[in-house]
């Protein structure tokens, strides 16, 4: 999860989440590049008297300045097209757990069970246990096997939610009578946090999400104890 003064991402634990990383360093890379040469030639402009004539005039570099924006851009668009056609794919599931939105709070049905739903709701700051996070616990968490794929069904039934999980890479739009489908796989065990991401009412900031990712034999004891 984040700490304070963070200025980079979360810890990936998700493929998906590493891909995004090293996408965002790709691209900072190359703007960063171009901010230098830019500010390369500005600088070069104010502090030197000496002019190219026909600089100005030369094609070479009216070709150079056309073609070299274009490439630079497919550089950043194939990479991106590349991880999102991954983060829609959905490769047989091993369990599948349908979501819904509420103000304030979040209900969990884990469909290939006969009846096993719960609501979460955030724990008030008055009941927190020691090195419990203010606003950040729930009082049900959502228990799921790690290493395995997960599909997450997505919904709301009154107004527009978000369900994102910053260090899985996850975040995707609850909305009343639409059903939006995410897929989610942890590479090691964990708690991880996170909360709504769209503005839903006066209570949007305390409606957070926590994922308790455990070994199958773990998930398939709490599955057993909750049914």
């Amino acid at each position: 999860m984040a700490y304070p003064m963070q200025l980079g991402f979360q810890d990936a634990t998700s493929p998906i989440m590493e891909e995004l990383l090293h996408f965002h360093d790709h691209t900072l890379m190359i703007v960063f590049l171009i901010s230098s040469l830019v500010l390369y030639v500005i600088s070069l402009m104010l502090t030197t008297k000496l002019t190219h004539t026909s600089t100005m005039d030369a094609q070479e570099v009216e070709t150079i300045w056309t073609i070299l924006p274009a490439i630079i851009l497919i550089l950043i668009a194939l990479p991106s097209l590349r991880i999102l056609y991954m983060m829609d794919e959905i490769n047989n599931p091993s369990l599948t757990v349908k979501t819904m939105g509420h103000q304030w709070y979040w209900s969990y049905e884990y469909t290939d069970y006969e009846d096993l739903t719960f609501d979460s709701y955030m724990i008030p700051t008055s009941e927190l246990k020691p090195g419990e996070l203010r606003l950040l616990e729930v009082d049900n968490r959502v228990v799921l096997p790690m290493e395995m794929t997960i599909r997450m069904l997505v919904s709301s039934e009154d107004v527009l939610h978000s369900w994102a999980v910053p260090s899985l890479g996850l975040k995707t739009d609850a909305i009343p009578g639409r059903l939006n489908q995410t897929t989610l796989m942890s590479t090691r065990p964990g708690l991880y946090y996170g909360q709504c991401s769209e503005i839903c009412g006066s209570n949007h900031s305390f409606m957070p999400i926590v994922l308790e990712l455990v070994p199958l034999k773990y998930f398939e004891k709490w599955s057993a104890s909750m049914l």
